[in-house]
């Protein structure tokens, strides 16, 4: 008879849970997964002070930096004030909002649909719609008019009532 661990690990085999990790563990792959329950560094125009500093790890120059923050910032040089400023923030609100040309690809994006779009159409005109029919033609017009006028088609307000039959003509 199973015990029952030996079937959970029949059960999480089957899902998939079990059989990907020792894959994964079988052939050196070892990935870690970042801590997501604590604050991430996220920062855009509606959000420009991010909950963590945008460098967690420092080196030996950066923290020998942040010690020399503590003391005056009056004897800090301009440099120094924007490495520091740098460890806690990626881009000033300024480099956020700069415009980018990212309407450019857009807009070109948006021509070469509406010219593919017209290029369907156009295949689509000449290889896929029947053509006209004839009674869409000038002379089939032509005909029909004179042969509404010759029946007195409406003649109190319509068709038939701008047309002078004496003179053969359109009335002015």
């Amino acid at each position: 008879m199973l015990s029952l661990p030996s079937l959970r690990m029949g059960i999480l085999s089957r899902r998939g849970i079990v059989a990907a990790a020792s894959v994964r563990a079988a052939h050196g792959h070892v990935t870690t997964q970042e801590d997501l329950s604590a604050p991430q560094y996220y920062e855009n125009r509606n959000h420009p002070l991010p909950d963590t500093p945008y460098r967690k790890e420092l080196d030996t120059s950066q923290k020998s930096l942040k010690e020399k923050e503590k003391g005056s910032w009056k004897q800090l040089s301009n440099e120094e004030k924007l490495a520091l400023y740098r460890l806690k923030f990626h881009h000033s609100f300024a480099e956020m909002t700069k415009p980018t040309n990212e309407w450019k690809t857009v807009l070109g994006g948006m021509f070469i649909i509406f010219g593919l779009t017209g290029l369907v159409v156009l295949w689509q005109r000449i290889y896929v719609f029947p053509p006209k029919p004839h009674t869409l033609e000038d002379d089939w017009k032509a005909m029909q008019v004179k042969r509404m006028l010759d029946m007195h088609i409406n003649p109190v307000q319509g068709f038939s009532a701008k047309w002078d039959y004496d003179k053969n003509e359109w009335k002015k």
